[in-house]
């Protein structure tokens, strides 16, 4: 017969980060939380399991969100009409992309798809405004940062730009 109180006084004590939030530290666009709310987007996150050669989403597709690679590797790409591929980028563990569609309801502008099997997170945009009405701090944070990680993305396409018209 255990004492009940001591029985617990060690509960959560050296409690371990879950895989997801360790992910969501490596993403500029939940950087500097509290463990606190990490737990909380952590509460929001989806997580899906995608096969080799599944698409994540198609281009032209509705966007509603952005996704975060748990582990695995995703490839961006665009088709062309005559069916040639045009890899964007290959993404693996810790990347994340289609952070546009938290913004906006503009359809996608490139596709995705699983290159292995693949574990990603969602962070979808009506959870995004949910948690702006509950936890308006939060959703602020996430949104400054989201605007700090699209200007980044767009100065280096300014830059990449730039560097192809010089280079004509």
């Amino acid at each position: 017969m255990g004492n009940a109180f001591w029985g617990n006084i060690f509960k959560g004590w050296r409690k371990e980060e879950s895989p997801t939030v360790l992910t969501l530290k490596q993403v500029p666009i939940f950087e500097g939380f509290s463990d606190k709310q990490y737990q909380e987007i952590e509460n929001l996150i989806h997580e899906r399991i995608y096969k080799p050669n599944e698409y994540v989403f198609k281009k032209k597709a509705p966007g509603v969100g952005m996704y975060i690679i748990l582990s695995g590797k995703v490839e961006i790409f665009i088709e062309e009409a005559d069916g040639k591929k045009h890899t964007l980028a290959e993404l693996k563990e810790g990347d994340f992309f289609g952070e546009l569609s938290l913004l906006d309801e503009e359809v996608r502008s490139a596709s995705a798809i699983a290159k292995d099997h693949s574990t990603l997170l969602g962070f979808f945009r009506p959870d995004l405004f949910s948690l702006l009405e509950r936890n308006p701090e939060l959703g602020n944070k996430i949104l400054l940062n989201l605007a700090r990680v699209i200007g980044a993305r767009l100065r280096k396409t300014n830059e990449l730009l730039t560097e192809s018209q010089a280079a004509k």
